[in-house]
């Protein structure tokens, strides 16, 4: 996809622009205040006037993905969606401060840490396919880091459903963590390409560069990525630190026949803690769920290719509109006040005046005629 410029920040409801995020090969991702609840979020949204029906499709299947699967602790969280008054779909996700799009290229990640990581994603990854999907893109990009430092797995746009396979279905794939079948575009993904994409990424953190890119410049290419992935001869992490069962976890996770892999990312997850355990550490708890779990909304319609949501037609300002009269007993601040800030409606107090004064007239010239008549 050609470069393009980023595009502006939508005026939304209840929300504030406070700077950008980022910017993709499709979407754009910005950093708003909630007014209310008030926390940070991250909003991705379609730019100006894009109708592509493709990109449509993947950003309202992101939406109903994490939808179905943002209450996992391990995936990143959505709030709402709709369409901004100027006609762009928009998401508004959990702001996730940090990811591990760099870090694991300058900084040596702990062992430890890393373990922890991988059996937080085994559990997503177990989490979607246990409810008929795949993510089809797990690198270390799609990774990112909450305020309380926890790993989460985050852009399902190009994810699709394990149970139903479409002609001309889209073949998306971040080579250095793409599985050979998939290099082969023998599958769009499976579960095994899955489990293979999940050791992948978890052996670029440990070894801070992608399984199989060289150190010699201008050995990186695509299609030499290419040709070393169909291979697949798994070279171990270089590092001192790197413990031997750790190194047979992730080349069973990268076997090239699928057969030979582990048959789940359950499975991937419970080898790592078993490492965790034979060094001592508290094994990270692996969160999936129970066989009786099922999504509890509609299926994601992979197909959608609609601009839906519900659509703000203006744009909120602030009023200085006095009311009129308020015939009804005393209520909360309305829409139009809680929007401006502004005071709450005045009650007028003229009828109840008039209404004190005749009474007390009529008092009056009760007691007059009664004593003028003693």
């Amino acid at each position: 996809m050609a470069q393009r410029l980023p595009s502006s920040p939508p005026i939304l409801p209840g929300l504030d622009y406070v700077r950008p995020l980022g910017s993709g090969g499709f979407a754009d991702v910005f950093l708003y205040q909630q007014d209310m609840p008030r926390r940070a979020v991250a909003v991705k949204v379609l730019p100006t006037d894009e109708r592509d029906p493709d990109l449509l499709r993947m950003f309202n299947a992101e939406a109903d993905v994490l939808a179905h699967l943002s209450a996992h602790p391990a995936i990143v969280t959505v709030y709402q969606a709709g369409i901004s008054a100027d006609g762009r779909p928009y998401i508004v996700m959990e702001y996730c401060p940090g990811s591990l799009a760099q870090r694991y290229r300058i900084e040596r990640i702990p062992v430890e840490e890393v373990m922890t990581i991988a059996v937080r994603l085994a559990g997503a990854l177990e989490s979607a396919h246990r409810a008929g999907l795949i993510h089809r893109d797990i690198k270390p990009s799609n990774i990112l880091v909450t305020t309380f430092g926890a790993a989460v797995l985050a852009d399902f746009g190009i994810s699709a459903s394990l149970l139903r396979h479409t002609p001309g279905e889209v073949l998306a794939m971040s080579i250095p963590w793409s599985a050979p079948e998939v290099i082969a575009e023998q599958t769009a993904g499976t579960v095994a390409s899955e489990v293979w994409s999940l050791g992948a990424t978890v052996y670029s953190l440990l070894a801070g560069h992608s399984p199989f890119e060289r150190r010699e410049r201008g050995q990186n290419t695509r299609e030499h990525l290419r040709r070393r992935i169909a291979r697949a001869t798994f070279i171990p992490v270089q590092r001192p630190d790197m413990p031997d069962d750790l190194q047979r976890v992730l080349a069973t996770a990268m076997a090239r026949d699928p057969a030979q892999r582990y048959r789940t990312a359950r499975e991937f997850g419970e080898a790592v803690r078993d490492v965790q355990r034979s060094l001592g550490i508290a094994p990270t708890p692996l969160e999936v769920p129970t066989e009786e779990w099922t999504p509890v909304s509609d299926e994601v319609d992979f197909a959608d290719a609609r601009v839906r949501g519900p659509v703000r037609t203006t744009v909120p300002h602030e009023t200085r509109r006095r009311r009129g009269t308020d015939s009804g007993p005393p209520r909360g601040r309305d829409e139009d006040s809680a929007i401006s800030g502004g005071p709450p409606p005045r009650r007028l107090i003229w009828p109840w005046a008039v209404g004190a004064v005749v009474v007390v007239a009529v008092i009056v010239v009760v007691a007059a005629v009664l004593l003028g008549g003693r």
